[in-house]
């Protein structure tokens, strides 16, 4: 597998052991089931990330969309040597941020709300980010998922933030079915259970992007697919 990047974030090497016992599936008790397996399987799934700066890590996770982790990873690590601080993105500016970031695509829509999110955690904040997601919401740029995946890395807030994996992997199994990213969310936040929530987008997301992928699922290798109902599953 290549190395494991989530949303242009590095983390530390990880441990993973077996998965747990199979359980017997159902509607609540089939998401409680996937959920117990999934962390049987990647017991600390945030190991490495603990020391995430929060405004870096939302400015990355804004730069991540239509991206791929590595390049995002690269590119935060040339932005975020320029300027460090709401402050110094201010300041910088558009147009030396568009130069940066031009890799990672739609660099001038980007680099202006880097520039406006920045100004108005300086305003409204005191350059601190909120802890909230609904509050993050608030700010130039940043959408439900950017802000979920920020305050739930950042500050542990129980909400799952749903991308193209967790939204493909919700649907199949199912977990949370629905027809939009919203619908996925709010579905998983009423359905996993609470013990559960914290890590669950990395449980989720990795699950995805390395087994129960778009084009060709790994099947034989997965380990929920006992429990999985997709009527395209390999047997």
């Amino acid at each position: 597998m290549a190395r494991d990047t989530l949303h242009g974030l590095r983390p530390k090497p990880r441990r993973t052991k077996a998965p747990a016992a199979p359980a017997s599936p159902g509607a609540a008790e089939r998401v409680e089931a996937v959920m117990a397996r999934l962390a049987g399987a990647d017991p600390d799934p945030k190991a490495g990330f603990d020391d995430t700066d929060p405004f870096r890590l939302l400015v990355t996770v804004l730069l991540s969309a239509q991206s791929t982790g590595p390049t995002v990873a690269r590119i935060a690590d040339a932005l975020f040597a320029r300027a460090k601080d709401p402050a110094g993105m201010r300041a910088l500016g558009e147009a030396e941020i568009t130069d940066i970031i031009r890799p990672v695509g739609l660099g001038p829509s980007k680099a202006r709300n880097i520039v406006k999110l920045s100004a108005a955690l300086i305003e409204t904040y005191g350059g601190t980010v909120p802890r909230s997601a609904a509050e993050m919401r608030l700010l130039p740029g940043i959408g439900r998922k950017s802000a979920e995946v920020t305050a739930n890395f950042a500050f542990h807030e129980p909400v799952i933030a749903v991308d193209t994996h967790v939204f493909r992997v919700s649907n199949r199994i199912p977990l949370a079915p629905g027809g939009t990213v919203d619908a996925v969310a709010d579905g998983l936040a009423l359905a996993v259970p609470e013990r559960f929530k914290d890590g669950a987008h990395v449980w989720l997301f990795r699950h995805g992007r390395d087994t129960c992928t778009a084009r060709k699922p790994d099947c034989p290798r997965c380990p929920v697919s006992d429990l999985c109902t997709w009527p395209g599953r390999e047997i």
